[in-house]
């Protein structure tokens, strides 16, 4: 097949563009010949309900001060050092008067550790997330408070910004007794992002729990969740919720929140700790760098699960750490009790009330069970032989008592390398039902490996894809994970479930980048991945229906560039630099004698030549690319003499350079010297070819030498071939599946055009009698388009197509998802 140029004639695409319903393709007259051959009369996979799903983890600020509906920041003044160096009990609140924070016999409760003592005629003022506490005028907010007073006291509580008062302030008579919970209502007689609430007493007071809620919470729940951003969750219409993480449950400590522990404040979470009344429940250290409530806790996410029609799928630790701190945890007590936690999990979600946990369930408001079917041990261990030994007992147990409950493994943080290998090995040698799958990899990376689970084992392991996501909230990131999604779809009969990851970003506290739903105090916004997830958890079906596709031409040219030196984290010196082509003559010679004349500095860092080195001595610089020769170098041989002087990781060598966001380089001695790899960067965005496990020597000098020769790629280490790869899978911008809707009898033929050229294409039915008109959805706009709080660039627009026949012909605008509803007679 060729690719043509030709002018369009009015098709689907040329209408809606002249309605300027979607974006001109960047070259309008660009057009590429594609043919679609769908076979209704065979059976393709099935598709359960559960296929797409939603990951919430509290990264971000996704739960105090983004999804759980709290407006007030450090509520019970536990802010603590170990949550954030910068945090004091106080952060968040100023004090006029005379306030401190105490931790004694005083206190409301065990677990409650601290509260304000209030001096008479003092004030607190809490500050809110973002810019403030956001209120709407005419909506009504519900304050709480927790206090005594020796003598008896008045509270005086308004809300107010710096144009004046939000609201009439209320009065509250604190009685001569005890801690007691003290509630008032205010009605916003103004709009305000920028809202402070004041709380002042006539006399000596103890607060603790200071609250304010929107009355206007999702479904009117208390305790409840933010609603606009609980509706784009449950806009999505998951199949499945996974919580509470990610790294919140497979790092720190282990042990529980009693005094026995030492109230250890880093600790993973642990589902107990968040439960019951929300002035009982624990505090944490959160992973991401603040501290957690635990306002939003277990009994919350099984009610969200619910009210959105969503399989519940939480997570428990396995009792050994990841994301960094890969240790295992030897305590067969602390095992046992995690173990019988989870047993207590499964109680809480689906016991009767006679039980212990159901009981309490049921004490929180909801006697019915929760009807939970999957739990999943562990999170992206990267010790795999040991978390597996453990993750075998958590199995035994529940499946002992519970054998109608999917117990969920993983295979580790990355898509490929020597963990994700051995984990997957002792997951297919114990039949396991489910194995966990997280990458996070380039665009590029997601056009090439569509086809993934096409080779997977049909009678191994079935695929939970928890995490993924591509580097990026741009269309093109959109475009590259919808083409992916297509494959995801076509192999439904082995990944049963997927979640694009994170979920939300505060934009104020971000920690992680890309977030499919971003937000402030008073707004939130689609991604354009979102929109697109959307699409395919809106429109999934029920059975893939067989069809091929041609794809687009391509000439895969041989790896060129010129070549680099870099560190991340890391001093190092390098020397002898030497790159030879393929036919033996000299391209580049380098012993730094003279300088380091031939060398551009691109990134970070500080570059010097010493002793006759050049070196890097900037020990906490990140991507400190230095780079030298030729964009169009291609066939060659590159030698350099590396040593690492100090730092956390060992030193990369670089190949392929043509800007600084396109090249590959060997990561010797990466991820905190625990493994080396090679990664390729294709527009900023970086994807793992290649990693063994490994680590590089301080003051020891490595001869390190790689040869590409076309797109094959040989490294050697001191002599010694390490490894080789060749990059010669094409990054296929053309993608399509077709699945059957059995309930409205809908064939959605769901096609992803990733590129300039829009693509005009032959759909064959076969023998499908169809309707002659097509519902349409088309999602298309600039690949470097993002949607902001004032900007929606992406969206999608719906329309109809009136040229369905059992051949016909459909041109795919550029850059574009399109899904096409078609009606069977």
């Amino acid at each position: 097949m060729s690719r043509t140029r030709w002018r369009l004639g009015l098709s689907a695409t040329a209408l809606l563009v002249a309605a300027g319903m979607i974006p001109a393709p960047a070259h309008a007259e660009d057009v590429t010949d594609y043919a679609i051959t769908v076979d209704p009369s065979a059976k393709g996979a099935k598709i359960d309900d559960t296929m797409y799903g939603v990951f919430f983890e509290d990264i971000n600020r996704a739960a105090d001060g983004g999804l759980y509906a709290e407006l007030v920041q450090n509520r019970s003044f536990e802010y603590s050092t170990a949550d954030n160096s910068s945090y004091t009990p106080l952060t968040s609140w100023t004090v006029s008067g005379t306030a401190q924070v105490v931790n004694d016999d005083g206190r409301l409760n065990e677990r409650n550790r601290n509260y304000l003592s209030l001096a008479a005629g003092s004030s607190v003022t809490n500050a809110g997330y973002n810019t403030g506490i956001h209120v709407e005028q005419g909506k009504k907010y519900d304050f709480s408070v927790w206090a005594r007073a020796a003598a008896g006291t008045e509270l005086a509580v308004s809300l107010q910004d710096s144009g004046g008062t939000l609201a009439t302030a209320r009065r509250v008579a604190v009685r001569k007794s005890g801690w007691a919970q003290y509630k008032a209502t205010f009605t916003a007689t103004r709009t305000s992002s920028d809202g402070r609430l004041t709380v002042a007493s006539s006399g000596a007071a103890a607060l603790d729990m200071v609250s304010l809620f929107p009355r206007d919470t999702y479904r009117g729940e208390s305790n409840g969740l933010r609603k606009d951003l609980a509706e784009k969750v449950a806009a999505l219409k998951p199949g499945f919720v996974r919580f509470p993480g990610g790294c919140l449950v497979n790092t720190g400590s282990m042990e529980d929140y009693s005094a026995a522990s030492g109230y250890q404040r880093k600790r993973s979470y642990q589902w107990k700790d968040t439960i019951g009344p929300v002035e009982q429940r624990a505090t944490n250290a959160n992973f991401w760098g603040y501290n957690q409530s635990y306002g939003l806790g277990y009994y919350e996410y099984f009610r969200l699960s619910e009210d959105i029609g969503a399989m519940p799928l939480p997570v428990v630790p396995a009792l050994v750490t990841g994301c960094g701190q890969n240790k295992a945890v030897v305590d067969e007590a602390l095992l046992k009790r995690h173990i019988q936690d989870t047993l207590d999990l499964i109680e809480f979600a689906n016991g009767p009330v006679s039980s212990t946990w159901g009981k309490k369930r049921a004490q929180m408001g909801h006697p019915k069970p929760f009807r939970l079917t999957h739990i999943e041990v562990g999170n992206e261990e990267n010790l795999p032989v040991e978390f597996f030994a453990r993750f075998k007992e958590f199995r035994a147990a529940i499946q002992a008592k519970y054998p109608d409950i999917q117990v969920i493994s993983n295979s580790g943080p990355d898509d490929s390398g020597s963990t994700f290998d051995t984990a997957w090995q002792l997951n297919k040698d114990a039949k396991v039902d489910m194995v966990d799958e997280h990458y996070y990899n380039s665009p590029q990376w997601f056009l090439q490996n569509n086809d993934r689970y096409d080779s997977y084992d049909r009678s191994g392991p079935k695929v939970f894809l928890g995490e993924y996501a591509s580097q990026g909230n741009t269309f093109k990131n959109g475009l590259t994970e919808a083409a992916f999604m297509t494959g995801l779809e076509r192999n439904a009969d082995v990944v049963k479930l997927a979640s694009y990851a994170p979920l939300f970003a505060n934009e104020d506290y971000v920690q992680w980048r890309p977030d499919l739903v971003w937000f402030n105090n008073h707004a939130s916004w689609n991604s354009a991945n979102y929109e697109v997830q959307k699409l395919f958890m809106n429109n999934v079906g029920d059975r893939v229906v067989p069809s091929t596709a041609t794809g687009t031409p391509s000439l895969l040219a041989p790896i060129s560039g010129a070549v680099g030196l870099s560190t991340w984290a890391t001093t190092a010196a390098y020397d002898d630099v030497k790159v030879t082509g393929a036919d033996g003559s000299t391209l580049l010679t380098d012993d730094f004698g003279g300088g380091a004349g031939q060398w551009t500095h691109t990134g970070g860092g500080s570059w010097s030549v010493q002793d006759g080195q050049y070196v890097q001595t900037d020990v906490n610089a990140e991507n400190t690319m230095v780079s030298a020769g030729d964009p169009s170098w291609h066939d060659y041989d590159l030698h350099v003499k590396a040593t690492k002087r100090s730092g956390k990781e060992g030193f990369l060598i670089a190949f392929g350079v043509k800007d600084t966001g396109n090249y590959y380089w060997w990561n010797l001695g990466g991820w905190n010297n625990t493994q080396s790899a090679v990664e390729q960067a294709v527009d900023g965005g970086k994807s793992t070819l290649i990693s063994k496990a490994g680590s590089v020597e301080t003051g020891r000098a490595y001869d390190v030498d790689v040869k590409v020769r076309g797109r094959q790629v040989t490294l050697y280490l001191d002599g010694q071939e390490w490894g080789s790869f060749k990059d010669d899978k094409p990054a296929e911008p053309f993608r399509q599946v077709a699945t059957l809707d059995k309930k409205t009898g809908d064939l959605i033929v769901k096609v992803v055009n990733a590129q300039d050229s829009a693509a005009r294409t032959a759909i064959d039915l076969g023998r499908a009698k169809v309707a002659s008109k097509a519902r349409v959805t088309t999602l298309a706009a600039d690949p470097d388009a993002v949607n902001s709080e004032t900007s929606t660039a992406v969206a999608p627009v719906k329309s109809t197509f009136d040229g369905v026949a059992g051949k016909f012909s459909y041109t795919f605008p550029a850059n574009s998802v399109t899904f096409l509803r078609i009606k069977q007679r």
